[in-house]
This record gives structure tokens, sequence and C-alpha cells, in this order.
């Protein structure tokens, strides 16, 4: 789950980051109101979105005077902010960030995720902030440092130390400074089941302050229950409404720009899938797995939320029955294509519990299926279909 950058450094501050004040609003006339209550003559109009790459598709102006508030406010808000992380549909922006300016004498980058390869969470520091770490990280590597935090030691000063001297401080104030504010975002990450932590820009100012400028934070949707609060400030406007449809069946859904909709019951077989008809020179409509314990209803609404994607020209169902027996996907398969009036090529291939019934179901049905032996057999006859071909390779 995401969150606003608003959000964030409320969360934020409740483990000792230092944050400028800010105030989000809905409107113009109360992002001009924010303005005034937060004082002074410089601020920042940031757009709220769930989305990186704001600055670059104009979400985000500073403004040094009130009319300026309300010239920003009005051009953002409700304009469509097109960014390397929301596809060329965009997102809209539905709220913005006003908060108080500062003097910045230098930006950073700061960032916490999961390591995989080590299996270690891990901080990653830049003198270069403000810009896609992922360009740094390409271009001039050197310029990030890494640090593997020990799960058996937890975050200790030295690490706090090693990533203030690794991006070039040397005022013993400011690494202070800095190790707590490294120290805070780690218990941030721990403690909130967070997946990224990410400050950038992370920036010191001429009065020798180290301050969140920007934050990003992705928490793990498993343990949300664990967090409440956190939960509560969900914004669903900001999410994929067919997503929060599928959700709601127990179903995993999301949307890709490819032609052929995958419908499958497990994550890896969903990924393995999407592989193959990559292979086989196809592209992939969405990711959508049932799970192990889909109904049939669950597996018509799946159907649903597939055809509602005018772009899809064949569906291929790929079903290793475990748990999730086969018939269940076959009934569910063919009452969805009654209900539906289904007009795409339809390819099927099951395996496993319950198969030799879920084919009679199938067989037994008006429907015009394409069968297919195995996983490679389904992915070519999947590709043809979609490109016209019958469904034959």
């Amino acid at each position: 789950m995401n969150v606003h950058e608003y959000q964030a450094k409320e969360i934020m501050r409740n483990f000792g980051i230092a944050t400028l004040n800010g105030k989000m609003a809905t409107s113009v006339d109360d992002a001009v109101k924010a303005a005034e209550e937060l004082g002074g003559n410089l601020w920042v109009v940031k757009a709220q979105i769930h989305a990186g790459g704001r600055g670059k598709a104009g979400g985000v102006k500073i403004a040094k005077s009130l009319d300026e508030v309300r010239e920003h406010a009005t051009n953002i808000l409700g304009a469509t902010l097109i960014t390397h992380q929301t596809g060329p549909e965009g997102k809209q922006v539905n709220r913005l960030f006003i908060e108080e300016g500062c003097d910045i004498d230098h930006e950073y980058y700061a960032g916490l995720v999961l390591d995989r390869a080590t299996g270690k969470i891990t901080f990653m520091a830049s003198v270069e902030g403000g810009v896609e770490i992922e360009k740094v990280a390409e271009e001039t590597p050197e310029k990030i440092i890494k640090v593997a935090i020990d799960p058996a030691a937890g975050f200790t000063p030295f690490v706090g130390r090693k990533l203030a001297y690794g991006i070039g401080m040397k005022d013993k104030d400011m690494v202070k400074k800095a190790s707590k504010f490294f120290k805070g975002l780690y218990d941030l990450y721990v403690e909130s089941d967070c997946t990224i932590a990410e400050i950038n820009p992370l920036v010191t100012t001429k009065s020798g302050d180290v301050i969140a400028l920007d934050a990003k934070l992705n928490f793990d949707g498993n343990a949300l229950f664990r967090h409440p609060d956190i939960l509560e400030m969900r914004d669903e406007t900001e999410e994929s409404a067919l997503e929060l449809e599928a959700a709601e069946f127990g179903l995993s859904y999301i949307s890709l720009d490819g032609s052929i909709g995958c419908l499958v019951n497990g994550a890896g077989l969903a990924m393995g899938t999407m592989d193959i008809i990559k292979l086989e020179g196809g592209s992939p409509a969405n990711f959508l797995d049932v799970g192990g314990s889909a109904t049939k209803e669950a597996v018509e609404k799946a159907f649903s939320i597939i055809l509602s994607d005018s772009n899809v020209k064949a569906i291929l169902v790929n079903i290793f029955g475990g748990i999730m027996k086969c018939d269940i996907i076959a009934e569910g398969v063919v009452a969805a294509a009654a209900s539906l009036e289904l007009k795409v090529p339809l390819i099927v291939r099951l395996e496993g519990t319950n198969v030799n019934l879920g084919k009679k179901i199938l067989s037994e049905s008006t429907l015009d299926i394409i069968a297919a032996e195995d996983l490679g057999d389904a992915a070519k006859k999947a590709v043809a279909a979609a490109a016209g071909k019958g469904g034959e390779a």
C-alpha cells in the first residue's frame, strides 16, 4: 500500500524525522488558506499522487506570494500528471500539499529496501539528490553508497556515521544529525512494515538542519492488520477501480498493456504464463490470479474484469489444480461465457485435481474452446488467436 507525501511525513514525525511544516488541501481556497496559516513568504505547492517524477511533470511549483499559490493550485488541482511512473494515462491530481520553503544548502538521496540477494535491509544513500536514483545508479554508480544492516545488531551508530561520511558530510555536528535521521528512518521502516522508505531529496539547510524535503513510503499489504492507523490513510482514488473490484472477490489483478487476458491460479503460475506468452511473441493484457479457493462466481467475475479491457483479443485460462479444483474453474468459465456473450477466442489448459471432470464440463458446453495440452502449447495457441490466426500457431 502506498501513501501520499503529506501522510508519509506525518508518520515520519512520529519517529523523530525532521520535516517542514505543511498542510493538505483539496481546493484552491484551501491551498491559499493553508499558505496563510503557515506564514512566511515562500511556499511549495505539491501535487499529491502515488507516483514519482511530479516535479518534471509540472506538479511541484514554488510560490513567492499568495497570488502565486492560488495560480499554481488552480493549474495543478484537477490536472492529469504524466510521469515515468504513471504510464501514458497519467494520474489526476485531487489533493495538494502546501509546504513552507527552506534555505537549501545541499540535496542528497536516502532510501531503505530489502535486498533479497543478501536477505538484509539495506540503506542506500547518495550525494546526488533530487534526481532519479535509477539514473544515478546507471551512469555514476560510484556516487551511491550501500550499507546492509546486520539483523542481529540492527542499526548501530557506526552505520549512521558510515552513511553520513559516505555522502560527503564532514562537519561533526551535521554527521550527528544525519545519523539520528538515518536511525529514525530505519526504525520507521522496521516498525511500520515498510517495503520502501525513500527520501529524495534529503536536504541540509544553511542553518544546519537535516530535513526530509520529500518522502515516499510503501507498506507491506499483508502486515496492515498490525497498523490500522496506516490502513486508514489508504486513498482508493489512487488505485485501479478494476483492481479494487477484483480484491472484493479475493482475486489478484494487475492491468498490463498487452492483448492476451490471463486467468490462472497462483502467482508463480501467473508470472510463468506471462513469461511464456512473451517468449512466443505475444503480450499479456493482465496478471489475474484466482488463488486456491475461488468460487464459480469469482471465476465469472474474473472473466468480466478481463473482458472490460477492450485490448483483449484472446483469453488464456491456465489452471494447475491443487486446492483449486479444475471442475470449479470449468463451471465458472461456462457460466461467464454464457452471461458475458464471449466473443474472443478462449484457450484453456487444465491439469491437476479433477482435471477430467473439468474437461468434461467444458466439452459438454456449447463453448468454442481451443484446448491446449501443456503450457507451451497454450501460449502458442493464445498468441496465434490474439493475432487472428484462429489459435493455430
